[in-house]
């Protein structure tokens, strides 16, 4: 047979919940729930009740009990029978009567009676309960920290059971467990030392959440078999997730063994219905616990669980006090901010001091310009932004509850090898996942020494046949460990102030949120007031203001003799203003008009259309030699044709109009996203280039251009930068039209100048090219 491969898993997949026996200290009978019948039986009822298996199978219970006895089993179905165990039950044997301690589960079609002799003629009432259980529980409420009601939880359970040794065992979040607490009169101590989470497999951790309690009151027991092997409804092996008779897996035996441990108990300590811990009983002999001493201990086990988070939030209490005021701190300042992600960079070290880490990168995606661009802000020691953005991408689908958190990011990322030094430790926030807001808290690597009890590696033995046997350690002398690539765990209290964070951040940018939506309903009404009255306004001045154009005109007309030249000069100066103020009121009333015109967007070939505004402008300026250059043609694009028409029509002119140079250029091009070769060729402008995803064009000319400080106000309406008489006037509206068309389009414009050089006016209109 071939040699099969190593996997230290292998007891993760044995069926420790149905090994088709049971410890020899009791027997099982195994009933139909329907009509009580005995449908299996452990082989060892022959010796403690002197009765054949055989004999039994298919026999009411009636057989074995008396009517007494099966109607209390009967109202225990009906009712919590976890609260009711043990029954008192008493069974014939060779004329005399024995008295059991009866244990009742049910499990879907099948009931459980197991039955355990009582070794000692206990006659415990509630009174003789609540005397052992007042005087521990006591102590668990007075205990002022964690550490010290474990230890004196462990003295308790050992002053009322007798065994050798008694720990709490606590898991950590990668599940290896250690001795916290101990109480021995043994020369050995296991205090402080670890053990592997592949000590206890993670069906073994499942049990140990459906029961408290587990007792093996010998390891050197002789297994004892079910008959039938399988239940018979089924024809599966018995679930025997419940049964406190449960036979032990021999590896577990073993490790017993191994540990020179004859009997134990366990306790399973529950935290937010997740195992916490064990308290582990071990004794150097054969050791047998009534079941009342282990409803006690098991009591104590629960209470002790109710106290787990009260002992946990008293630990590092002045840290978090110091949490609380930095989170307060936040919201204060957080509030001010206008940006709330700005907000948090500015928080700088109080971010740090927030979980106690040494690198912080609050993560955002931003619109800029045209397009979107990641933003870092890093504080401390961080990996790089090409480093942290690989990890966030591969964060993302690990996120729970929008949160993520490891002490060894290289274990689960081998690509964080590299980052060990800053980043072994990852606490990672999800704000808003569809505004890709992230805040990353970093650790870095602390080379620590780990006492375990023994080599935590499992022996592999390969034996004769092929077969892979796994086998305990044999010693659990110290062993000490050298680990590398993990930091300092997050603790609790951290990991809840950063969820705190978030619902801090969530709340101020909701209302903020609405203060601006609030704004901008206000901001929209007042734009819709403004565009009416600029509407109604020029239209209703336009007809006073020609009244006043053609009397004046009139006047010159008639009385231009009887006037003299002052006279007739002060009215032609009337008639040339009215005709300005015309021409500013159609201005005006163009611009309201765009404003409430509804697109209509179409494919539109833009070569075509320059072709026509070229040709439309050669025919206004036929006296005028300009050179316009078009290097490739225009692509197509979605727009609407009558306003992207007046665009190019605005700013062709007007690189013609304002040029002095001998030899007079236009220049109209677009430049393609990722179109390096040809951008290379053209100065970028920062804010859109780099970001766009739709096609830029440009109107560039040789003119006189602009100086810098000017560059904002020439898309002020009415705004002119020269006389009303130089570079063949104009009412100042043209750049002020074209910005609305563009932006109205969903676009930029921006210009690049050089005075006495030329202009290039870049401007997108956000739609795809389709050709």
């Amino acid at each position: 047979m071939a040699i099969q491969t190593v996997d230290l898993t292998n007891c993760d997949r044995e069926p420790i919940h149905s090994p088709g026996s049971i410890q020899s200290h009791g027997v099982l009978l195994v009933l139909d729930a329907t009509t009580l019948d005995i449908i299996q039986v452990s082989e060892n009822i022959v010796s403690l009740l002197g009765r054949e298996p055989q004999s039994l199978l298919s026999q009411p219970l009636s057989s074995l009990l008396s009517l007494s006895q099966i109607s209390t089993i009967q109202q225990c179905l009906d009712g919590d029978f976890e609260n009711i165990n043990p029954l008192k039950l008493s069974i014939k044997r060779r004329g005399k009567s024995l008295t059991l301690d009866g244990i009742v589960h049910r499990q879907e079609e099948i009931v459980l009676l197991e039955l355990e002799p009582q070794r000692t003629q206990s006659k415990a009432s509630f009174f003789d309960f609540y005397q052992q259980v007042k005087a521990p529980i006591t102590k668990i409420q007075k205990a002022s920290t964690l550490q010290e009601m474990c230890q004196r939880v462990v003295g308790e359970i050992r002053k009322i059971t007798g065994f050798d040794r008694v720990m709490v065992y606590q898991f950590d979040e990668e599940e290896n467990g250690c001795v916290i607490a101990e109480d021995t009169h043994l020369n050995s101590s296991y205090l402080n030392l670890r053990y592997p989470a592949s000590d206890i497999p993670k069906q073994a951790r499942q049990l140990y959440s459906l029961s408290w309690l587990r007792i093996i009151p010998d390891a050197r027991y002789q297994p004892i078999q079910l008959i039938p092997e399988h239940n018979p409804l089924t024809g599966e092996p018995l679930d025997l997730s419940l049964s406190v008779l449960r036979s032990v897996s021999p590896i577990h035996l073993e490790y017993m063994q191994n540990m020179g441990v004859v009997a134990s108990m366990s306790i399973s300590l529950m935290k937010n219905q997740k195992l916490w811990g064990l308290i582990a009983c071990h004794h150097s002999e054969p050791k047998y616990i009534p079941y009342d001493i282990r409803t006690v201990c098991e009591f104590i086990g629960q209470v002790m669980s109710l106290e787990l988070t009260n002992k946990e939030a008293s630990e590092d209490l002045d840290y978090k006090i110091q949490l609380k005021t930095l989170q307060t701190q936040f919201v204060e300042f957080l509030s001010k901010a206008n940006y709330f992600l700005d907000g948090i960079a500015h928080l700088g070290t109080s971010l740090l001091d927030l979980v106690n880490a040494t690198g912080v990168v609050v993560c955002s995606r931003d619109m800029l310009g045209n397009g979107e661009v990641n933003r870092y802000v890093r504080v401390g020691k961080t990996p790089s932004e090409a480093d942290t953005a690989a990890l966030l991408e591969w964060i993302k689908p690990y996120f729970q509850h929008n949160l993520f958190h490891t002490r060894s990011l290289s274990t689960i990322y081998p690509a964080a090898e590299s980052l060990k030094a800053i980043a072994s430790g990852v606490l990672a926030l999800e704000i808003s996942k569809v505004h890709r807001n992230y805040i990353l808290w970093f650790r870095p690597e602390v080379i620590q020494t780990v006492d375990w009890a023994g080599n935590p590696s499992k022996p592999v033995e390969i034996l004769e046949n092929g077969q892979i046997k796994i086998s305990p350690r044999k010693s659990f002398d110290l062993w000490q460990e050298t680990v590398s690539g993990y930091s300092l765990s997050w603790k609790n209290c951290e990991i809840e102030a950063v969820i705190e964070l978030r619902s801090l951040i969530v709340g101020i940018v909701l209302r903020q949120a609405d203060e601006l939506a609030s704004m901008n309903m206000e901001l929209q009404r007042s734009n819709e007031d403004l565009d009416s009255f600029a509407y109604i306004a020029s239209h209703d001045l336009k007809e006073p203001l020609r009244g006043i154009h053609n009397y004046a005109n009139f006047l010159i007309e008639d009385y231009a003799d009887t006037l003299n030249e002052d006279g007739v000069a002060k009215l032609e100066t009337l008639v040339r203003l009215t005709q300005r103020m015309e021409d500013l009121i159609n201005s005006l009333l163009h611009f309201s008009r765009l404003g409430r015109a509804e697109l209509v967007r179409e494919p539109i070939d833009l070569h075509e259309l320059v072709q026509q505004v070229i040709t439309t402008l050669t025919i206004a300026r036929p006296y005028e030699a300009i050179d316009i250059r078009i290097p490739r043609p225009l692509p197509t694009v979605e727009c609407d044709r009558a306003q992207v028409s007046e665009v190019f029509i605005n700013l062709i002119s007007n690189a013609i109009k304002y040029n002095d140079k001998p030899e007079k250029w236009v220049e109209v091009g677009f430049i393609e996203p990722g179109d390096d070769a040809f951008r290379s060729k053209v100065p970028s402008h920062p804010l859109s280039l780099p970001l766009c995803h739709s096609p830029t064009f440009y109107v560039r000319d040789n003119g006189i251009g602009v100086p810098f400080k000017h560059q904002d106000k020439i898309f002020q309406i009415f705004r002119r930068l020269h006389g009303q008489g130089e570079y063949g006037g104009g009412n100042g509206a043209g750049l002020t039209i074209t910005r609305k068309v563009i932006e109205r389009h969903g676009g930029k414009i921006f210009l690049e100048s050089t005075p006495g050089e030329g202009s290039t006016f870049y401007f997108t209109l956000a739609g795809e090219a389709t050709t």
